[in-house]
């Protein structure tokens, strides 16, 4: 991989947009007292006893040091199975790649897969447990997919007469609400329930948001239980312990996820195939811009980048993610609106089919095509926004950061 770094503008450029942004309403804390729902064990310890117990879980769902699963094991918990979702149970698959059927060389206890031919477990894989547990880190998107087999899981539960039980762990973008709202018309694994791009809850409160709004298509309510964090609010900056998914290596990249997501339907690069993903907008055709990246096929991260091979041209925004969306709630859109006035004249700069399923509708794509302006854009989203802020509150289990 190739990294040349030129003379920087990208800082003081990070300043000056920085100093635009909205104010919280409360101030953001750094919070190292947070107990995540996986480690209060005497909550839900009881409610496995007797019971056959199958856990979603992957490498984020660590209880100290050590995985969820190996700790419950090691307690004499009654577990007969493992489901993988996308990047596998010890998060060594790449963004997209099936995930096999499998065992666990570490317990020996079958893995079943919900990232092949079956996203949503079916009366036959539950059939040999009596309540499943589900811990996942999210990062607050509601095109990362961890949010979607939540919802599977909840409706096959309800269809099956399973319990799910979820530990919940905060949202590292959990203090603020934007983007556009899924249309239900663009509805697909990367967005199932409809919500803003970011939906300011844990998966806990989603759980207890998609039952009460009865989001499920089986029409039922499943048998729920939240085990919350402890000491947590929606005003607390949360550190990751360990990445959430092998193309969120680091916290700036957390942060940056909602705004660069948006360009996988595009044709620049967000740094897939460097050390840096999700932290560099770059492309071979960009003539402006600070650095040169040059994307290669990296194992467990990135197969077939985009502009795999080229040297391409932009910018670094990885100080920018670690100060900016900590010290405001909206989406950062002028880098997407930027990037198209840039290369719009070089070819397609959209795939759009591809980009209005991450962007939850078709609209964002056709106002930043008419040349709309970041404020009027986001004038647009304010009616659903409202709608959904009055709704989300109804679910909440922390102290909100309004």
């Amino acid at each position: 991989m190739k990294l040349k770094r030129v003379i920087s503008l990208i800082g003081f450029v990070a300043l000056i947009c920085g100093s635009c942004a909205q104010p919280m309403s409360k101030t953001t804390r750094v919070n190292p007292d947070i107990v995540v729902g996986a480690a209060r064990m005497d909550h839900y310890l009881p409610l496995l006893t007797n019971q056959r117990v199958g856990i979603i879980c992957n490498q984020s769902s660590l209880v100290g040091k050590t995985l969820l699963v190996d700790t419950l094991v090691s307690l004499g918990v009654d577990v007969r199975s493992l489901f993988a979702v996308e990047h596998g149970l010890r998060g060594e698959a790449a963004d997209g790649e099936v995930i096999d059927n499998a065992r666990d060389a570490k317990t020996g206890i079958p893995i079943i897969s919900l990232y092949g031919s079956n996203k949503k477990p079916t009366e036959s894989m539950l059939a040999s447990i009596d309540v499943l547990l589900f811990d996942l880190q999210d990062v607050g998107a509601r095109c990362y997919t961890y949010i979607s087999t939540l919802h599977y899981a909840m409706d096959a539960c309800a269809m099956y007469g399973k319990k799910i039980i979820v530990l919940d762990r905060p949202n590292p973008n959990g203090f603020y609400v934007d983007g556009p709202m899924l249309d239900k018309k663009f509805q697909s694994f990367v967005g199932v329930d409809p919500l803003p791009l970011v939906h300011g809850m844990t998966v806990g409160e989603l759980a207890q948001m998609i039952n009460g709004e009865k989001w499920l298509e089986s029409g039922k309510k499943c048998g729920l239980s939240v085990v919350p964090c402890d000491n947590y609010s929606h005003l607390d900056l949360y550190n990751l312990p360990i990445k959430p998914s092998p193309n969120l290596p680091n916290q700036a990249a957390v942060y940056l996820y909602p705004s660069l997501v948006l360009f996988e339907g595009t044709v620049v690069s967000i740094g897939r195939g460097t050390e840096t993903p999700f932290q560099l907008i770059g492309h071979p055709k960009h003539a402006a811009g600070s650095i040169e990246f040059t994307p290669v096929e990296i194992p467990g991260m990135s197969k077939n980048p985009k502009h795999e091979g080229d040297v391409c041209r932009g910018h670094d925004l990885s100080s920018f993610g670690g100060f900016y969306f900590s010290t405001a709630r909206e989406l950062y859109l002028n880098w997407l609106i930027d990037m198209h006035a840039s290369l719009k004249d070089q070819g397609e700069f959209f795939n759009a089919s591809k980009f209005d399923i991450i962007a939850g509708s078709s609209e964002l794509r056709k106002q930043i095509e008419a040349g709309m302006s970041v404020q009027e854009i986001r004038q647009s989203w304010n009616a659903d926004l409202i709608k959904f802020k009055s709704a989300r509150r109804a679910y909440l289990l922390y102290t909100d950061f309004e």
